[in-house]
């Protein structure tokens, strides 16, 4: 135990568990319960966010769903920051999204995390959260595929911290956009074979 403090400060191992457990918080799952859809997991493309929300619902639902993803990115970060300091901020935007993407509630079988990221990321520097929403937002114009939105956006965040934030974020960014992107990888899949659905259909 002491060796693992040493590495590992109190501080931080608190950081990391708590937003993990914040992120692990399935709010797709629980919305698709408590609205009557049932389990989204066995419905549209069997993901939890907003985007399958938005298929198997309606686009009150997706945006709540949206809205409480990234909100716990928001909330870890914030409180991270807060209470534990502002080293520990970023260790809580990867936890977060870690508890998104494997949540402990849902036998480690959980969403995307582009919602959850993209709040993380706001609140550890909001340019880089203004940058990833316009990214997204021009790709999905001219493709109408959420995927591929997502994929590009998180593929350059780590691009714009390294010009106009510090190394840190984008060693941070970094990590975050390989987790996403692996986690996309059978869209990444659908995509080569010319299947994946878009939003539009």
């Amino acid at each position: 135990m002491q060796i693992l403090f040493q590495y590992f400060p109190p501080l931080s191992l608190a950081a990391v568990l708590s937003s993990y457990l914040i992120g692990s918080i399935p709010f797709g799952y629980v919305i698709g319960i408590v609205c009557g859809l049932g389990d989204i997991r066995k419905q549209g493309s069997g993901n939890i966010g907003a985007t399958n929300m938005l298929r198997v619902g309606n686009r009150l639902l997706a945006f709540v769903t949206l809205f409480s993803d990234s909100g716990k990115g928001v909330l870890a970060v914030f409180l991270a920051r807060h209470y534990m300091g502002e080293s520990n901020a970023s260790l809580a935007a990867i936890a977060v999204v870690c508890g998104h993407i494997f949540p402990l509630w849902l036998g480690f079988k959980g969403g995307k995390g582009v919602a959850t990221t993209l709040g993380a990321l706001t609140m550890l520097y909001w340019p880089l959260g203004i940058f990833m929403c316009l990214a997204w937002l021009l790709v999905f114009t001219l493709t109408g595929i959420s995927s591929v939105s997502a994929i590009v956006a998180m593929a350059l965040a780590p691009t714009f911290c390294l010009f106009f934030a510090t190394p840190p974020l984008a060693v941070c960014s970094c990590i975050l956009a390989v987790l996403v992107i692996a986690k996309h990888h059978a869209n990444i899949r659908r995509l080569i074979s010319g299947e994946e659905h878009t939003i539009r259909k």
